[in-house]
């Protein structure tokens, strides 16, 4: 569910219409409801009722701070990847001790920022890293709490660019090593193990490879505490999908991904972390974009919008679908046309949508791509050279910019020539 309705024929993001707000930015440009934010993280917070957890946003979805304080406020942990986003979660006014630091490639100097700035845990994702967490926390006279992440070796049944828990990607230790490597990690001193981590991947539609995952983690923590390690807290990632296409099956609940958590790790007495970022972002945020122009082709028509691939990225990189709206309603029993959606950078890459049928459009019609929440704006950049698009906030029947959009100059000044030039 989301809060981008029609109503009176126009499409509004909450009690605002969202042509009221491309009128005042200006097009391009991201549009988020807090209302959506809250309900799905109180769907995840809910769906764990009754067990000791705690709901960790995977900042890597949509990081802006105004986003990160509304998650914040309603007692969500974060998920960071990088040092930047550790600094933003602090920036956000979230403590250090609901700030779950992950990633495969933590730098020296990101894990002296985390020490010293307060952090829940470390999920170390290999051997040289742990050393060089023990070598940093000893350095400056504190023990690093972690976890390890263990890779299981699961199909996750996803987009092979977002599957992470098999044994041919990058991510964690394979699980079969997992006791050698823990037996290690409890050698060094600057070193606390308190848990065990594993995420198998993005946009799982099915609830089976988690829960294959989660048995074997079930296991290895029996294993772990027989060999005397105090296994208090299992970090499980995130990866639960969104319905992307609206005539496709839904994905799984969060409540029935509860339900499946409790059956297979409730008995183990372990505090609970998860780890959703799509779910909770995904539809929270749509992007609006212009029709430029409506081009002839040989044997199609084409619907070029002043949106393109480096403000939306997922269609380009992962094939991704993204249902395109107009954000007036069409009339119904309107004859719809079928469109090749694309953006004007040079690439034909830049493409949306190919043969997509909807209503018919024209140049300065406004449409709305949904379910753009989620990997949107973080993973946009200036290809082109071309601005990066204002993000909007929209609660109730009120709306702010959270990122304006920078002028050409802003942009071009940043640039410095050398002396010789």
């Amino acid at each position: 569910m989301d809060h981008f309705l029609y109503r009176d024929g126009k499409l509004f993001a909450e009690d605002v219409p969202v042509s009221e707000i491309a009128a005042a930015v200006g097009t391009p440009f991201y549009c988020y409801s807090t209302a959506t934010f809250e309900r799905h993280f109180r769907l995840f917070d809910e769906a764990l009722e009754g067990t000791d957890h705690l709901v960790c946003y995977a900042m890597k979805a949509s990081s802006n701070q105004a986003i990160l304080k509304t998650l914040a406020a309603l007692g969500a942990g974060m998920d960071v990847v990088s040092g930047g986003e550790y600094a933003r979660a602090k920036a956000a006014g979230v403590p250090g001790e609901r700030i779950v630091f992950s990633g495969v490639g933590k730098t020296r100097d990101e894990i002296h920022a985390a020490l010293t700035g307060g952090l829940r845990q470390f999920n170390v994702e290999s051997e040289p890293e742990m050393a060089v967490i023990n070598e940093v926390a000893l350095e400056l006279g504190v023990v690093a709490p972690i976890t390890v992440r263990v890779n299981p070796d699961v199909d996750a049944k996803t987009h092979a660019k977002i599957a992470t828990g098999k044994s041919e990607n990058k991510f964690g230790i394979p699980i079969s090593r997992a006791r050698e490597v823990y037996a290690h990690a409890a050698s060094l001193p600057g070193l606390k193990v308190i848990g065990i981590d594993v995420h198998i991947g993005s946009q799982l539609t099915q609830l089976e490879p988690f829960r294959l995952a989660y048995r074997k983690v079930a296991e290895l923590t029996e294993t772990l505490r027989a060999d005397g390690h105090d296994i208090q807290r299992l970090d499980l990632g995130g990866g639960l999908g969104i319905p992307y296409e609206r005539s496709n099956e839904a994905p799984p609940l969060p409540v029935e991904y509860g339900a499946m958590v409790k059956e297979e790790l409730g008995h183990l007495g372990c505090e609970i972390e998860i780890e959703p970022g799509r779910l909770i972002a995904g539809n929270a945020g749509i992007m609006v974009s212009k029709v430029i122009y409506v081009k002839e082709g040989e044997d199609r028509e084409f619907m070029i919008v002043d949106g393109a691939m480096n403000d939306l990225i997922r269609p380009a990189m992962y094939e991704a679908h993204h249902d395109i709206i107009p954000v007036v309603e069409p009339t119904p029993g309107e004859e719809p046309a079928a469109y090749d959606i694309v953006g004007p950078v040079c690439e034909t890459g830049d493409t949306f949508a190919k043969s997509r049928t909807m209503a018919k459009v024209e140049a300065g019609d406004l449409i709305a791509f949904r379910s753009a929440g989620a990997y949107g704006a973080v993973m946009s950049s200036e290809y082109n050279t071309r601005p990066l698009i204002p993000e909007v906030l929209v609660n109730g029947d009120q709306f702010a910019v959270i990122r304006r959009r920078p002028t050409f100059d802003e942009m071009i000044n940043r640039d410095t020539i050398p002396e010789w030039l």
